[in-house]
């Protein structure tokens, strides 16, 4: 009997062209969900006749719920090095590998730039209006150079954000708790005085912290208020930094100019959810680490995490 291994949502349906797939000759078969399982029940349903997932990013949660109801389950891929919502305790207690892959940190620069052009110079207002008839010109871009953007953390990705930012002749400040001056020294940018200075006095405030108990709704209501009427907001980092109630008022109530949102509570958002109507929003499905140089990468090493499993000498174990 193959191996049989599951590729969960393969949206685009580029799982199988992503990788060669048959390195794994006829050990293994492949098989990809383009729709993604909404419940435990669902999942595990389809997950039942599978020795092996592939699972992308953190949008499917492996609890021990999950894991003790897929007993043929003996390996566990997960796209990145990192990932918050697989229990490894469970995994290893019913005899699951779990591995990852690297994971490129280039796409969600280039997301968090895209957002940022695209609020400031209501690309996406501008080009419904032209292909749908509407105003020759409606919108009055927002400059970028001699602005200021503000990035809460300035790690891998925070890091290359701030000198995109310092190209385009802006003033970059960066904040953090743990942040320190030589760090900010070494990228070029200002270390902001506190969190509360950075939001004031930002005119562009861009998210890149990991989700943890220290982040988890960093700006809510009061850092929101904080912000300038004339200011942005950008995550493609964690919604959950983000209270997501406080940034729908605030959109809403027009306090903030807008806001370009690349990840949700809720992922693939419902029909009805308010992030998909708010006003002076930008949103996009978590594209941050969708582009086909990652997606290589992510298949590529899944297919090599399977193999060197297969041939007994796991590779990069996680947990």
């Amino acid at each position: 009997m193959p191996f049989r291994c599951a590729v969960l949502d393969d949206f685009q349906n580029v799982a199988a062209t992503s990788a060669d797939w048959s390195a794994l000759g006829d050990r293994v078969e492949l098989v990809p969900f383009t729709e993604h399982f909404a419940s435990e029940d669902e999942l595990t349903a389809a997950l039942a006749g599978f020795d092996c997932v592939v699972t992308l990013r953190e949008r499917v949660p492996f609890p021990a719920s999950v894991l003790n109801r897929l007993p043929r389950l003996k390996l566990l891929i997960a796209s990145g090095m990192r990932n918050s919502v697989i229990d490894y305790a469970a995994a290893r207690a019913g005899g699951v590998t779990v591995c990852g892959t690297e994971s490129s940190s280039t796409p969600p620069v280039e997301l968090t730039w895209a957002l940022i052009l695209g609020l400031a110079r209501g690309i996406v207002q501008e080009n419904n209006a032209l292909r749908e008839g509407g105003p020759w010109q409606s919108t009055v871009g927002a400059d970028l150079h001699g602005r200021t953007l503000g990035l809460l953390g300035l790690g891998r990705i925070g890091s290359q954000v701030a000198r995109v930012g310092l190209a385009f002749g802006m003033q970059v400040t960066a904040w953090s708790r743990h942040l320190t001056e030589e760090r900010a020294d070494e990228i070029g940018v200002r270390l902001a005085l506190s969190k509360e200075e950075l939001l004031t006095s930002s005119d562009f405030v861009s998210v890149h912290l990991a989700l943890g108990d220290r982040t988890r709704g960093l700006l809510g209501a009061a850092e929101l208020a904080l912000l300038k009427p004339t200011a942005y907001l950008v995550n493609t980092s964690r919604a959950a930094i983000v209270d997501q109630d406080a940034l729908l008022a605030a959109l809403h109530e027009g306090r903030i100019a807008g806001a370009g949102i690349d990840v949700h509570d809720i992922e693939p958002l419902p029909a009805g959810h308010p992030m998909r109507t708010a006003p002076r929003l930008l949103a996009t499905p978590h594209l941050g680490y969708v582009s086909r140089a990652n997606y290589e990468r992510y298949y590529g090493q899944a297919v090599e995490d399977i193999r060197a499993y297969l041939d007994g000498t796991p590779l990069r174990v996680l947990g």
